[in-house]
């Protein structure tokens, strides 16, 4: 099975398993999805990536020793993906960097939006010069704020002021965003390609789990 990793500390088992259901719905893979504990406004800044990091770690050490066979850091700055790919013998997939490959690939001008002042630096990295901007929703500090009808609003906003400066490809940088399901409101009101992480990630994730299994994919 996919190991996931919620950076995102919550006790409600829906939020939890979102980001996992949407990889087992779009792919037909089995994912196990464990969130790290005593963060309930996630990553949103250096200090908090810092503090998760370790968390991180610890977490994809204990899914590869349930049995998971490839891990997924399902936050979009990849944080502690190279420690973590140095503690365990497993493929790690993180949220970031997959959706910027794949938006890549659209070779198209790319509009970025997340949570942060700036954008993550995996993401900005590797798009380069196919970044057009990335912008921040007005309000929107934390994973928490997304999750509200104003946040949603926002992030709307946020896109089609993205689109409007040029941007022919929306990528997320923040997986809060998924949760929400903005990806697919997006798509129908803007009619705009959206590069979702989570459905990234589980696009990797997915086909290197697969290469895995020789009988049935479904466990």
């Amino acid at each position: 099975m996919i190991g996931l990793i919620r950076v995102f500390t919550t006790d409600s088992m829906d939020v939890l398993e979102q980001h996992g259901r949407v990889i087992i719905e779009k792919y037909g893979v089995h994912v196990m999805s464990r969130s790290i504990p005593d963060q309930p406004l996630g990553i949103y800044d250096d200090v908090t990536e810092e503090i998760a990091n370790p968390k991180i770690v610890e977490l994809g050490k204990s899914m590869e020793r349930d049995g998971c066979k490839v891990l997924v850091i399902s936050c979009a700055a990849d944080p502690a993906i190279d420690a973590l790919r140095q503690s365990v013998s497993i493929p790690v997939i993180g949220a970031g960097s997959a959706a910027s490959y794949s938006a890549l690939a659209t070779g198209l001008p790319v509009g970025v939006m997340g949570i942060t002042e700036e954008a993550p630096a995996v993401v900005s990295g590797l798009l380069g010069s196919r970044l057009v901007k990335y912008l921040r929703p007005e309000g929107v500090t934390n994973t928490t704020d997304i999750l509200t009808p104003s946040g949603r609003e926002k992030a709307i906003e946020a896109a089609q002021s993205l689109i409007d400066q040029g941007a022919k490809v929306i990528q997320f940088a923040c997986t809060g965003f998924s949760t929400i399901g903005l990806a697919d409101v997006l798509r129908n009101e803007l009619r705009i390609s959206v590069i979702d992480p989570v459905e990234a990630e589980g696009l990797y994730a997915s086909s290197l789990y697969l290469q895995t299994v020789t009988d049935n994919p479904i466990h």
